[in-house]
């Protein structure tokens, strides 16, 4: 079973509680959206693997740590995960970055692949998908299935928020993708938000309707 970590920061939660009043506009709501991502990115990398190297200071040389290993990729879900990538890019300036899209089909209600760029050599990194709400999971598990489908397989997924229903479709899904998120919501609605939530991330984000 994959885990899931809430982050309890004081400073993620109070601007999450900013984000989540109806009266925030889209130029605040945008920027909080980002600042969360960079303080949730830096928690989420906590366990990259390092490597010591030598190091020539001002004064003599040293032995330091530096990232080994697997470098990173961030995937937003479009639309509203692109409000998560500059805040990741802004602690991880060498990530690359993919890009992914689905509809629901309006017959079989199954999540739809329009639209799906990974870096070229995604197999060989930690993949991050960001989206800032996971609601019934159904994007996010279907995002997931689809980068898999391309040989990935080191992925995590980061959420602002979430509710319990999505938690236990990834879970279900996905037990080896470990989820970050920085609330856990009651549940979801009968038009299927996220109570309390913060309403449409994406519209929110861009201000449409």
């Amino acid at each position: 079973m994959s885990k899931v970590v809430v982050f309890d920061h004081p400073l993620i939660q109070h601007k999450l509680a900013i984000m989540r009043d109806k009266n925030t506009g889209v130029k605040e709501f945008r920027e909080l959206l980002e600042e969360i991502s960079m303080l949730m990115i830096y928690e989420v990398t906590r366990d990259l693997e390092t490597e010591v190297v030598e190091v020539e200071t001002p004064i003599q040389t040293c032995k330091c740590r530096k990232l080994a290993g697997r470098k990173l990729a961030v995937v937003p879900i479009l639309r509203a995960g692109l409000g998560m990538v500059d805040g990741v890019l802004n602690m991880v300036p060498a990530a690359k970055v993919g890009h992914i899209g689905l509809y629901r089909d309006p017959e079989t209600l199954e999540p739809v692949e329009y639209y799906c760029k990974l870096p070229a050599d995604s197999t060989e990194r930690e993949i991050v998908v960001v989206d800032p709400m996971l609601a019934t999971g159904g994007s996010a598990s279907a995002a997931i299935k689809f980068i898999k489908q391309r040989g990935c397989s080191h992925i995590r997924l980061v959420n602002l928020i979430a509710a319990p229903e999505g938690v236990a479709r990834m879970q279900a899904d996905h037990p080896d993708v470990d989820i970050f998120i920085a609330a856990l919501d009651e549940k979801l609605n009968d038009h299927g938000y996220i109570i309390p939530g913060l309403g449409d991330a994406g519209d929110r984000l861009f201000g449409t309707k």
